[in-house]
């Protein structure tokens, strides 16, 4: 029996799902695609989505993670974001409820993938929505959770929320605008008090949180941002995965001693999701609170 648990956004990664990119395709259900597809670029060809998440997925390895794959629905072109339909949490993968109709239909491929493993969920949402993009597991007894309204609202958020406290987490819950999609876009963990943050855009009330539960932020540029500069994922040990376009941040976190593996993952930013948004973590090693 799969006994996966993921207590803190930056444990040692040792297990992690993604998706290959077969059926990817931009499409105009956020506002960073929408621009991308208004400036008249033409669509990913497969080959060169291939090359990219096949670099994503041997910085994880590089990492010392084991990579699962899902296998891929024609119909269901953004199954590639594997962060949204499942979060797992410290005591075991909770099932979202995503918002947009044209990726629901990911949770029935996201059960036959745990059952196969033995792996049961902790919880499932069925209040409002809520998606994985917006979930931020800091560490043992913290959690954050965004909700825009876009993609999760208030009601999935206060839900996750309730179960997370009744196991004696502290967790906040931060409104934001939908504009950004998800809160990945706008802040991510990089390693155990370390986070990279879009400042300009972030509540003070929230940048004031953070400080007092220790959190230090790298800023990110609204610019920067919107291209995905915020969206990392944290493999512990003071390792990240950053995309190769991230070139401000990716010299930021190296001087603060982070090694930076940094793919070629631009088909995918312009789709509106990088390194965070491509992956979601099964299992992570503990950390003390």
């Amino acid at each position: 029996m799969s006994n996966w648990r993921v207590a803190s956004e930056t444990g040692v990664l040792t297990e992690v799902l993604v998706c290959p990119p077969d059926h990817y395709r931009w499409i105009p259900t956020n506002s960073i695609v929408r621009r991308t597809l208004s400036e008249a670029r033409q669509g990913p060809a497969l080959p060169h989505l291939q090359a990219q998440h096949a670099e994503l997925v041997a910085a994880l390895e590089q990492g010392g993670a084991r990579v699962h794959r899902l296998t891929p629905a024609p119909h269901l072109p953004y199954m590639v974001y594997t962060r949204d339909s499942v979060v797992v949490t410290h005591q075991g993968p909770v099932l979202c409820q995503l918002e947009r109709p044209q990726r629901r239909g990911e949770y029935a491929t996201l059960i036959d993938f745990h059952a196969a493993r033995d792996s049961a969920f902790w919880k499932k949402s069925d209040a409002g929505t809520l998606e994985g993009g917006d979930i931020h597991i800091i560490r043992p007894g913290l959690a954050l959770i965004g909700h825009s309204g876009g993609r999760t609202d208030e009601a999935g958020a206060e839900q996750l929320a309730g179960w997370l406290r009744a196991e004696g987490w502290d967790v906040r819950l931060e409104a934001f605008d939908e504009h950004f999609l998800h809160l990945d876009v706008l802040f991510c963990m990089a390693a155990p008090g370390l986070a990279v943050a879009c400042v300009e855009v972030l509540d003070d009330g929230f940048l004031s949180w953070l400080k007092q539960h220790g959190i230090r932020c790298l800023p990110v540029s609204y610019r920067d941002a919107m291209a995905l500069g915020c969206n990392i994922i944290a493999l512990g040990r003071d390792r990240v995965v950053s995309a190769a376009g991230s070139t401000a941040l990716n010299a930021a976190l190296r001087a603060e001693g982070i090694t930076v593996l940094d793919p070629d993952l631009s088909l995918f930013t312009l789709g509106g999701g990088g390194p965070h948004c491509l992956t979601c973590p099964l299992a992570r090693e503990e950390e003390t609170p």
